[in-house]
């Protein structure tokens, strides 16, 4: 099929090149005229495993292109993708201004049947007001049908995501559209795996739910590290324990400084909205957001209790992105610690593998080492705040010897507290018993 991409961010790119590696012919368009001529040298605006080869092998057989040109794109295609930004305003309500601006631009220049698809993260009802747009800006009336096919991509995971999806979720209600999507997706179906049709709306619903529930998880897990550290408990234990029922499951219970990002922020916030403006009060996900935005800030007592007046201290931050496997700083615990740590007047150096040219763009002033064993150097405290694999396997006796004090703040539970105990380190972690005892 023909396929137009509008947006070249994440979701865009993720989707337009694994489609045009399912054998289509996909044009990504953006208005950020630096974005699409970057990307025609192969040079992407984001950083996730895979894609940049995956990228150019598509581009080099001539299934995968970039323009700035909207209106040709919209008119040779089948199937447009619309996966723009929808980030939240100062509310926590998700801002639509850019895929409206795609819907008008998209009814101004059809010419033939389209099937229009929602793939960016919108609230329910979002089709209906796309739906509306492009009617209204049609200068001639083609007919056309709208879908909501929510994107479940990992950052750092997201080709393998693509191309062995857990479900396929397509809201669609016209029969023409539904055999035009199972078609295209029909290849990426396994067993136990479907490609689940459902209504418009109840597909929207869907992203903002499974995001909802698995920052409720996260949440969850990180009030029960609060309590473990006050009578005596480990987190870790109890999540192996609680994990093993199949009802509830090992995945997403890690305590730790809390979650960012791209998505469960902004999806938590805009759900609560969406519930409100319903007239309906959600105060599970407002307490969620809640536990989120303390845990964040709930590493530097920590640092505190061990370091004492953190003044002129040195305190190294390893990991930057909110996640490992990827360059994303929104809403990243790091960023909440280190504005922490300068305003109790500590010298700040950080590492991560990838994210620290991002986060210059923040913290410009703070000091950037070129691996974790720099970092360390004449560090008063470690403090972890993304789980690197790298991060796991340090040589901790060379870390220890290069420090002016050998103290860790493991805010990822990645290490043995006996072992790093053992070592001569102090240290504590999130949740692993009582904070006395970790020192």
């Amino acid at each position: 099929m023909n396929i137009t991409i509008f947006g070249s961010g994440y979701v865009g790119l993720v989707t337009g090149t694994c489609l045009a590696n399912l054998g289509n012919s996909v044009t990504c368009v953006d208005v950020d005229q630096q974005r699409i001529a970057n990307l025609q040298k192969n040079i992407l605006p984001i950083y996730e495993p895979g894609l940049q080869e995956l990228l150019i092998k598509n581009v080099q057989e001539k299934r995968l292109s970039f323009t700035t040109n909207a209106t040709t794109a919209i008119q040779e295609s089948d199937v447009i993708f619309i996966t723009v930004g929808t980030p939240s305003d100062e509310s926590g309500k998700a801002n639509l201004t850019y895929i409206f601006q795609v819907a008008a631009t998209i009814g101004k220049h059809m010419n033939s049947y389209k099937v229009i698809v929602d793939k960016s993260t919108v609230p329910v009802g979002t089709a209906n007001q796309v739906q509306a747009i492009i009617k209204q800006e049609q200068k001639e009336k083609h007919p056309f049908d709208l879908v909501s096919n929510p994107e479940f991509l990992r950052e750092g995971e997201a080709i393998h995501d693509f191309m062995n999806p857990d479900r396929i979720v397509i809201g669609v209600e016209a029969k023409r559209a539904e055999e035009i999507m199972i078609r295209l997706y029909k290849g990426l179906e396994r067993t136990g795996k479907p490609i689940f049709i459902t209504d418009i709306k109840s597909s929207e619903i869907i992203k903002y739910a499974a995001n909802a529930f698995l920052a409720t998880k996260i949440s969850f897990m990180n009030q029960i590290a609060q309590l473990c550290e006050k009578v005596g408990g480990d987190v870790k234990e109890v999540a192996k324990g609680i994990g093993l029922d199949q009802r509830i499951g090992s995945r997403f219970l890690q305590a730790g400084v809390g979650y960012g990002g791209s998505c469960f922020p902004k999806d938590v916030q805009a759900l609560t909205q969406t519930a409100q403006e319903a007239g309906i009060e959600f105060p599970l996900l407002e307490a969620v957001h809640d536990v989120n935005n303390k845990q964040k800030q709930s590493l530097l007592p920590k640092i505190q209790a061990l370091v004492g007046d953190l003044q002129g201290k040195t305190i190294t931050v390893l990991g930057l992105s909110f996640k490992p496997k990827t360059d994303d700083i929104r809403d990243a615990p790091s960023q909440t610690i280190i504005q922490q740590l300068l305003n109790t007047g500590a010298q700040v150096k950080a590492y991560d593998p990838i994210a620290m040219d991002v986060m210059k763009k923040y913290f410009p002033t703070i000091g950037y080492a070129e691996s974790a064993y720099d970092a360390a150097k004449n560090a008063d405290c470690i403090v972890i705040v993304t789980e690197w694999d790298e991060f796991r396997y340090l040589d901790l006796i060379k870390i220890k010897d290069s420090m002016k004090n050998p103290i860790i703040v493991d805010g990822r539970n990645i290490y043995d507290s006996e072992e790093a105990k053992r070592m001569g380190f102090k240290y504590i972690g999130v949740g692993r018993g009582n904070s006395e005892e970790a020192q």
